[in-house]
């Protein structure tokens, strides 16, 4: 059994990863990712390929891989400017999400201790955009 079978298959994932999202979109610790996701393509894509990636991480469909060619959540991330607090606020948000939606048991424990290590290595230290950027001088 499969740990997308353990949380009830893909409708379960994706009424997870909506969860997750609404909750990046809404709470306070989601306000760095959501600054990070604008970069991008942005939260409504996020969504789609969130679930596509953790559709085959959690043992079902390789979605992902199917459209992208890999599963290297190291090489999808490298460019992004991840700290330990955005780690931390990735996996707040995960874990509510979790909850929220009822996944409960040893299973989720397990669930969660591997997001922690895969959430950890993601951190780096790749300068932030903002870094780059010509700020005016603040004035008190």
């Amino acid at each position: 059994m499969s740990v997308l079978d353990d949380i009830g298959g893909e409708d379960k994932l994706r009424d997870l990863v909506e969860t997750f999202y609404d909750l990046v979109e809404t709470l306070p610790e989601g306000s760095n990712l959501r600054r990070l996701h604008g970069r991008g393509h942005g939260v409504p894509h996020a969504r789609v390929e969130q679930f596509n990636f953790l559709s085959g991480f959690m043992g079902g469909r390789h979605y992902y891989k199917e459209k992208h060619g890999h599963m290297d959540v190291k090489l999808m991330h490298a460019h992004v400017p991840i700290r330990q607090v955005d780690a931390e606020n990735w996996l707040f948000c995960m874990r509510k999400a979790l909850a929220d939606e009822g996944h409960t048991g040893p299973h989720i424990d397990k669930l969660n201790t591997v997001f922690e290590r895969v959430a950890n290595i993601l951190i780096n230290d790749v300068v932030d955009w903002e870094d780059d950027m010509d700020f005016p001088p603040r004035t008190p």
